[in-house]
């Protein structure tokens, strides 16, 4: 049965929106004169960078801004009601009736992380099921077979037992599909989605649009998409505004802004994003450049680099929780028979889907994991020494060689250390000179990843995620380590600050003669900071090769399908998120790429110079 309508073509109107926050030092203007509006059935992005004003929108428009938070001026006019009436959200109460019947009925949001946006003590099936229960007067018997029939939409194998799973035992991507059916139960006519793949791989976040894009189709519902890749806007989007410290700066259809961008800010985010063929030592540019101290580079050893770090056939399983009684439990491999060599002064990509085995490898490297099997040998300068079974004490001199940077730069400080606390523990740790002269590094430490010494005595949730990252690689550096382990350092940070962050690696290798062992699901990142690239899945190197190699003659279809899923900026070459998301797996290969249920019959084999293959069981048996 069709909905009324207003005629208008219009669903959302906002005009000349204010939202400013109370703070102790007074209020705060985040949101100045925003004006755009979002037809009926169509996507409409909001870009730029964290801190711009997109997600404050969104809060204004559910009626869910923080409690210091309030609109200042503007309207919000909302034509989807159910009985066809319009209404200006700005002038309810959060709290009211009236907000509370569209928030969640006619109004959806997709969060941007979906297990910190899911409740971790009540099922999914709770989850989907209490707004329904809520807004329609539902049966609980009528809520589950609704939520049942959206399971099986979203792409839940068994949509039955969704209805008595935690969100804990599902993936990232698993999670975040349990979202958009939460989002989707009551059939909204406006869906808000923020940032809603940041936390996705490639292939997964694929899988997302290109499911989010299809429920539109079928409900005719408008989507208001909230994101800094401007990949993604490329592929979604219909209409963009661009926004700046909470005012719009440009907006228009995707053909004019992309096409022919005329604000120098978006010129500037474009500037920004890594992509594919860019030419030899061609740079991101970032919105703010960081000024590095006048340092010397490293010199160029004479001859062919070294190699710094040997890995060969590795291999680790884990084994699942089980009950006391339970006589035995089945072993689920986490990485299979992986090797490597990493040169000095040179960066290798591991690339993969989330659960390939990537940072279960970068783990064994730095010896937080040993391996069921297989050999490490580390070469601090005085030849490559086996590491693997190494004591307590030498394995404790031998961490300072090999440092880690993590992917989250707000839970891998100690928010209670100031920034010299936590610059000064290794050297600390390792008794490295005198407290003096180790408050000395530190300082030298914070200049050198672009920071200031007036920053030393501050904590670091006064920091942006940007400066946070930065002060984990300052940490890293610390002990004066050969190798460093990226993992994932930029995924959780927008396009700006990502090219500052790669810059600054490139430039600190260069000034040190770091190796970088750099794990990413991203092949655009790791195509502008790799030399050589290691493709995962299921635990198994599938393609290894130099990287100008790997990008131009692809041969594994796994890596065909990473490839293929990265979102572009070129507005002739949108991504394809039907092909994209068509995730393979190692038995739906074909030949001779398949893999049977026995991986350890497989091989890797060099179908051209350094260009190496994993060849499955019935391929290596015809050459054998």
């Amino acid at each position: 049965m069709a909905e009324p309508t207003t005629g208008r073509r219009e669903l959302l109107d906002i005009r000349n929106l204010g939202v400013s926050f109370e703070t102790a030092t007074g209020p705060v203007q985040a949101l100045r004169n925003a004006q755009f509006a979002i037809p009926r059935g169509r996507t409409f992005a909001l870009v730029g960078e964290s801190g711009s004003g997109k997600s404050v929108t969104a809060q204004a428009i559910m009626g869910l801004l923080p409690a210091n938070g309030r609109i200042t001026g503007g309207t919000i006019e909302f034509f989807g009601k159910r009985d066809g009436g319009a209404v200006d959200i700005a002038r309810l109460s959060p709290s009211s009736k009236a907000m509370r019947a569209l928030r969640g009925d006619r109004i959806a949001m997709i969060f941007q992380e979906p297990m910190s946006s899911l409740s971790p003590v009540h099922t999914v099936g709770n989850q989907v099921t209490e707004a329904m229960r809520i807004h329609t007067r539902a049966s609980r018997a009528e809520a589950a077979d609704a939520a049942m029939a959206l399971f099986h939409r979203v792409g839940f194998r068994d949509p039955k037992a969704m209805l008595r799973t935690y969100p804990f035992e599902l993936s990232g991507g698993m999670r975040q599909r349990a979202m958009i059916a939460m989002a989707l139960i009551c059939d909204p006519v406006l869906l808000i989605a923020d940032e809603p793949t940041t936390a996705l791989d490639v292939t997964t976040q694929a899988q997302i649009l290109h499911l989010i894009r299809e429920l539109q189709d079928e409900r005719d519902m408008a989507v208001l998409l909230i994101t800094h890749d401007l990949g993604i806007v490329n592929t979604m989007a219909d209409e963009i505004a661009v926004m700046f410290r909470g005012e719009i700066m440009e907006s228009g259809t995707r053909d004019q802004l992309l096409r022919d961008p005329r604000h120098p800010y978006l010129r500037a985010l474009m500037r920004a994003v890594p992509r594919f063929h860019m030419m030899p030592g061609e740079r991101l540019v970032p919105l703010r450049e960081i000024r590095l101290p006048a340092v010397a580079e490293a010199p160029a050893s004479p001859g062919a680099p070294r190699d710094v770090l040997s890995v060969e056939g590795i291999s680790k399983s884990f084994y699942p929780r089980a009950a006391p009684w339970a006589r035995k439990r089945q072993a689920i491999p986490a990485v299979t028979d992986v090797g490597f060599t990493l040169k000095a002064g040179r960066t290798l990509g591991i690339v993969g889907e989330s659960g390939s085995g990537k940072t279960t490898v970068a783990r064994i490297v730095t010896r937080a994991l040993a391996p069921d099997a297989g050999r490490i040998r580390f070469d601090d300068g005085s030849g490559l020494t086996d590491i693997t079974d190494l004591d307590p004490g030498r394995l404790k001199a031998f961490r300072r060689w090999i440092q880690y940077v993590f992917q989250d730069p707000h839970s891998s400080l100690d928010p209670r250390m100031t920034v010299e606390q936590i610059l000064t523990e290794p050297l600390t740790v390792h008794r490295d000179g005198t407290p003096a002269q180790r408050r000395e590094r530190a300082a030298e430490l914070i200049e050198l990843v672009g920071l200031n010494r007036r920053h030393l005595k501050r904590y670091p949730h006064s920091f942006s995620g940007g400066q946070r990252q930065r002060i984990g690689m300052a940490r890293a550096l610390a002990l004066s380590p050969s190798v460093i382990v990226c993992d994932e350092p930029t995924s959780a940070l927008d396009v700006s600050v990502q090219a500052q962050i790669l810059n600054l690696l490139r430039d600190l290798q260069a000034r040190l003669g770091l190796s970088y062992l750099f794990v990413s699901h991203n092949l655009a990142v790791v195509d502008y900071m790799a030399d050589d690239i290691m493709v995962m899945c299921r635990g198994m190197v599938v393609e290894r090769a130099p990287r100008a190699r790997l990008f131009s003659a692809p041969v594994h279809p796994y890596t065909k399908v990473l490839i293929a899923a990265v979102p572009d900026l070129d507005i002739d070459r949108p991504l394809d998120v039907a092909a994209a998301g068509a995730v393979l797996r190692p038995g739906d290969w074909p030949e001779p790429f398949r893999i049977g249920p026995e991986p350890a019959r497989s091989a890797m084999v060099e179908v051209a110079p350094d260009h190496f293959v994993r060849y499955g069981d019935a391929a290596i048996g015809a050459v054998a």
